[in-house]
């Protein structure tokens, strides 16, 4: 899908992300599950926090949803890919099980792993986060979003986000993300496909 936004927007990256949740918020009602699982991916600064927080705010069904985003969960930052087999591991499947999930929050500063946190299988679940989207984690999503950008908005919106922190890591990170791409092809496996700005 296009969320391409009016050539009269005074914000075209809002609306945007506005018709975006709109398309995915439709999806999930499509489920009709209590308890749907939705899982964002797409490379860094393309969007997907901005669209995940936004679904979670604007959720068509009832009660608490559960927000986590990989940036909590990669092990530093050569740790795309362990970070999604470990979201895989803790989050996903134990929530498709109907059992309760346990994740640890990786500090950063300490290069450890912190404090832990519970996945409740009877609620919505929706994880975001880059390299996230492979066969396995298709399986286990009732919806699955590919999120893309220029790379200009998207190393501009990044740094913006992220500053120094960020900067000498773009193309160490950009690596891992290609090579995502070439080995899962995401947007093959995404049940919506967004566009952004």
């Amino acid at each position: 899908m296009s969320s391409a936004p009016s050539r009269s927007s005074a914000d075209p990256l809002d609306d945007a992300l506005t018709a975006a949740v709109s398309v995915v918020a439709e999806r999930v009602v499509a489920v009709g599950a209590p308890n749907p699982v939705v899982v964002f991916d797409g490379r860094s600064g393309a969007g997907k926090s901005s669209l995940a927080r936004r679904l979670v705010a604007a959720w068509p069904g009832r009660g608490r949803v559960q927000l986590v985003a990989l940036d909590d969960v990669y092990p530093g930052w050569d740790g795309l890919a362990d970070g999604s087999a470990y979201a895989c591991e803790s989050i996903l499947r134990p929530h498709a099980r109907g059992v309760i999930g346990v994740w640890e929050r990786w500090d950063w500063d300490a290069d450890e792993r912190a404090e832990a946190h519970a996945v409740d299988p009877s609620l919505p679940l929706v994880v975001e986060g880059s390299g996230l989207l492979t066969p396995e984690v298709a399986r286990l999503a009732d919806v699955s979003v590919w999120v893309d950008a220029p790379t200009l908005s998207r190393k501009t919106r990044a740094l913006d986000r992220d500053g120094d922190t960020y900067r000498p890591h773009w193309d160490r990170w950009a690596r891992q993300e290609d090579g995502h791409i070439a080995g899962h092809d995401p947007v093959s496996l995404a049940s919506v496909v967004v566009r952004l700005p």
